[in-house]
């Protein structure tokens, strides 16, 4: 083999090689490029939630020992009453759909029965 045919391998291999580069080198600045935007989305994101902090924050605690007796007692029978109104309108809506289910009329899946 002569000596110029080594030199157009390891040319083509260099030109190979600086290609495969060139085409990583691309793809990684579309990536970055692409993770810039998403960081900018997350940062409006981000701003939006940090606006909004104070209506996503706990309320103060406040200590029952010093509070009124009577206030507490009023403040824990419209607890109950409000767990109990809540109870009874689940109840009603697991009534009404079990009359639905019951009171289904049977001849609408007659074609289930038919033979063919």
């Amino acid at each position: 083999m002569p000596w110029w045919s080594w030199l157009v391998i390891w040319v083509v291999l260099v030109l190979a090689l600086l290609g495969m580069l060139a085409i990583f080198a691309v793809v990684l600045f579309r990536k970055l490029m692409a993770a810039g935007r998403e960081l900018s989305v997350l940062a409006d994101k981000a701003e939006v939630l940090q606006r909004h902090s104070d209506a996503l924050r706990d309320p103060p605690f406040h200590s029952a020992v010093f509070a009124d007796l009577a206030e507490l007692t009023a403040q824990h029978e419209q607890d109950k009453a409000e767990r109990a109104y809540a109870r009874q309108a689940r109840r009603d809506a697991r009534v009404r759909r079990g009359k639905l289910l019951t009171n289904a009329d049977p001849t609408q899946f007659s074609h289930l029965t038919k033979r063919t």
